[in-house]
């Protein structure tokens, strides 16, 4: 007879979310720090787990918690306390070890969840153990007994280590912007974990050496309740406190990090967001050169919504483009897989080779740093560089038949243009570009946890732009007013 316990709402595709304590409990905690241990560390021969949290007023205690399941199963903890999600990436790639983030990133305070990993910061996803995890999570949880007939086992033992230090020597190790022009920096941390990684990497709270960079900080005392906005910024609304103090301060860069500084934006001089698309190409050609010098060719991996502007840039050189599915979790195997030097996404997550095929957004930020700061341009004239399109950003909307919706819209474009092309590599993208005009792409994705459709255009130039985002957008919400 199977169990009554479900965590399929908390236990999602790439990690676990919910609310604390309703959802996400320290029981449930426990067990899903048994199951990791018995279904993923032992059966591959790993003896350890590294653990750390962001801020928020939960963590602590969920930590706690994990550990006890976790060492029930003789597996060892390692707690590295307060860290950033690429903070607990580095700890499992320099220690070799599994990993558990507990961070519900930029959800509200109430919210807590947990990012799985293998030794070498390697995911843990629904279809590579997370469906396991949850499966024998939930017979703990219904039992009160383990799910796979275990017997009893030697506790394994729990240890505390602080790798701030170490973290930011490695990154900084990875992108050297020690010499530098004098640059000013506003950084919002947003009450994040970059109010603690910021000043260990960019600045000398970490006991490295004094960079030329002037830090101005907004919001960097570490709240998990975000009284000043959302730790998001990929919304625009949570960046506007970020773009006037770069105006303010005449600033050279504004960098805002999200909740657990693992996603980096930024602003430019003036106060204008540089697209994250912008960056995967600024980054790109960074590392493509740095290939070359090696007398490598270097593979770069992007997802199917970025700029144009990244396949035809990175294109020109001798690289190779990888494109995939829009998720941290394709991008990771894609990077894995073909040994990728770099990866980015339109969400504002940068991947590198040398960092486990892991997103850092500390990392990228360095990388926007190190280019600015070696030449004497505004960082608005370097992005117009890597801007050549107009995009739409991301639009929501809410539907209750998404194959339906887009069915319609395939419909209504293959009609009109039937030279475009239809690729469904992600939800359905439709193309009308290479030696056509007018030239311009769209992509419809039915979100995988909400009754949305998002859409995502990009056209050559702005009045193209935003007659097709328009006619695409009263397509998709027609069932509205019919």
């Amino acid at each position: 007879m199977s169990g009554v316990t479900d965590l399929s709402s908390i236990i999602k595709a790439y990690d676990v979310r919910g609310v604390v304590p309703q959802e996400l409990s320290p029981a449930v905690a426990r067990a899903i720090g048994e199951a990791f241990a018995a279904a993923v560390v032992v059966p591959e021969g790993g003896s350890r787990v590294v653990v750390g949290h962001d801020m928020r007023d939960s963590g602590p205690g969920l930590v706690e918690a994990f550990a006890e399941g976790v060492t029930s199963r003789g597996v060892d903890v390692v707690r590295i306390g307060l860290c950033s999600t690429d903070g607990l990436y580095f700890a499992s790639g320099s220690l070799d070890a599994a990993g558990a983030m507990f961070t519900a990133s930029h959800n509200p305070a109430r919210y807590n969840g947990i990012k799985l990993c293998r030794p070498g910061a390697r995911p843990v996803g629904q279809d590579t153990g997370l469906a396991r995890v949850r499966e024998l999570a939930e017979g703990l949880l219904d039992a009160g007994a383990a799910g796979d007939g275990a017997g009893p086992v030697e506790p394994g033992a729990v240890s505390d280590v602080d790798l701030l230090g170490e973290y930011a020597a490695f990154l900084r190790s990875l992108v050297d912007v020690s010499g530098v022009r004098p640059l000013k920096v506003v950084v919002d941390a947003g009450n994040g974990m970059a109010g603690l990684t910021v000043p260990a990497v960019l600045g000398t709270a970490a006991g490295l050496a004094e960079l030329p960079l002037q830090i101005v900080p907004l919001y960097f005392e570490l709240d998990g309740t975000f009284p000043n906005h959302e730790a998001n910024p990929l919304e625009p609304a949570n960046l506007v406190d970020l773009q006037a103090a770069v105006v303010a301060h005449e600033a050279d860069v504004g960098l805002a990090f999200d909740g657990d500084a693992d996603r980096c934006f930024v602003v430019d001089e003036r106060g204008g967001a540089v697209s994250p698309s912008a960056v995967t190409a600024l980054v790109g050609m960074r590392e493509i050169a740095r290939e070359q010098a090696a007398g490598r060719t270097a593979t770069i991996i992007h997802n199917l919504i970025t700029s144009r502007a990244v396949p035809d840039l990175l294109g020109a050189t001798d690289a190779h483009l990888v494109r995939t599915r829009v998720g941290h979790s394709f991008i990771k195997t894609e990077m894995a897989t073909h040994d990728a030097v770099f990866g980015g996404e339109h969400s504002a997550h940068y991947y590198f080779r040398d960092f486990w095929f892991a997103d850092t957004g500390m990392l990228a930020a360095l990388h926007v740093l190190a280019a600015l700061g070696d030449q004497p341009h505004p960082l608005s004239a370097l992005a117009e560089m890597y801007t050549p399109y107009s995009a739409s950003g991301e639009i929501n909307s809410t539907v209750t038949d998404a194959a339906t919706v887009v069915e319609r819209v395939r419909e209504a474009y293959t009609r009109a243009y039937p030279d475009a092309v239809v690729d469904t590599l992600d939800g359905m993208t439709i193309s009308h570009w290479d030696g056509q005009h007018p030239q311009w792409w769209f992509n419809l994705r039915a979100s995988n946890t909400e009754p949305l459709l998002r859409l995502n255009v990009e056209a050559a130039d702005d009045d193209i732009m935003t007659k097709l985002r328009d006619d695409v957008l009263s397509l998709v919400r027609e069932e509205k007013d019919a």
